[in-house]
């Protein structure tokens, strides 16, 4: 008598996500992870004031504009005062040499400004209760806000993060003869990272129990920790039988929507602190039957040198892919 199987379901591990959540490994031809290293998420439903962090946001937005809201707040506090002392009346300020509504509010403004930054040139001075219960709010108005602007400076400056550039295309090519999926990595700065580990991971739709569906693989690498990176690193994950690109084509990838993501963790040697980077690949970024161009140039005065302008460059070679 034939035995009829049944089929068991899968495990609870069979579909880890990484932390992306089980709905997100259900959807198709989306980026999880930028090449930024943001992720491609967005999330409503929260009121503005309740998510707001003005203290996170003011610590990782650009330079640019960091720089632009510092001297936008700075011009519309003195515009505030000005227009609190022309309310004041025309005798608040004595000196003022203005007659035009125009030139008295000129005036002012540049009096809140030597107010707000403390400078008193003494060619205006306040006159009368209002005017310096303006001057005396100013004056605690700027000492709050340089010190806010110092602290925010400071915590910028101070702040240690990895600026590590990727190669722009992963590879899969030969490799010791086998097949390896490999990308590279330098520091674009000159401070020494030290206990660099990469984590590499490839998501993609499978048929698993007869559902199309999201999986997850952490794909174990030839090395996964480097003590010191002075150089470049190239990251390998070797192809044999028990890696889950094992025999894939590039068609396979494309129709499969895989992603790999990276998360690469080191101690910034000048902090003595963990910084962390992140980007990813899609299938459209990796190249088949390739292998990465040599970055090391002629030794000078018994110095090591690398191109780092050569991080991407690959040469065709026979795709000699694992089957």
């Amino acid at each position: 008598m034939a035995v009829k199987k049944t089929s068991s379901p899968p495990p609870p591990e069979d579909t880890k996500d990484f932390g992306l959540g089980s709905k997100v490994i259900q959807q198709t031809q989306t980026r999880f992870l930028n090449k930024n290293g943001s992720f491609n998420v967005e999330r409503t439903g929260q009121s503005f004031f309740h998510s707001l962090s003005p203290y996170h946001a003011l610590l990782d937005m650009s330079w640019t504009k960091f720089y632009l809201m510092v001297v936008l707040s700075y011009f519309l506090v003195n515009v505030a005062f000005a227009c609190a002392y022309m309310l004041c009346g025309a005798g608040a300020l004595q000196g003022s040499v203005g007659e035009t509504f125009a030139g008295r509010f000129f005036d002012a403004f540049f009096f809140s400004v030597q107010t707000v930054a403390t400078i008193g040139y003494g060619k205006m001075n306040p006159s009368g209760y209002a005017a310096n219960i303006v001057v005396a709010f100013e004056a605690l108005a700027g000492l709050f806000g340089f010190a806010l602007a110092t602290g925010l400076l400071f915590a910028r400056f101070s702040r240690p993060n990895a600026q590590i550039k990727y190669s722009d295309s992963a590879i899969i090519g030969p490799y010791r003869g086998i097949t390896g999926f490999m990308f590279r990595i330098v520091n674009e700065r000159r401070n020494q990272l030290i206990e660099v580990e990469a984590t590499v991971s490839m998501s993609r739709i499978e048929n698993h129990y007869g559902k199309e569906t999201r999986r997850f693989h952490t794909l174990a690498l030839e090395r996964d920790k480097v003590t010191f990176f002075p150089l470049h690193w190239t990251i390998v994950h070797p192809i044999n039988e028990n890696s889950p690109l094992f025999g894939v084509t590039e068609e396979e990838l494309r129709t499969s929507d895989a992603e790999f993501t990276i998360l690469l963790t080191a101690i910034d040697e000048t902090f003595s602190q963990t910084v962390h980077s992140r980007s990813s690949y899609k299938y459209g970024e990796v190249v088949f039957g390739a292998k990465f161009s040599d970055m090391f140039l002629t030794p000078e005065n018994g110095v090591v040198r690398v191109d780092l302008r050569r991080l991407s460059e690959f040469e065709r070679v026979e795709n000699k892919v694992a089957a």
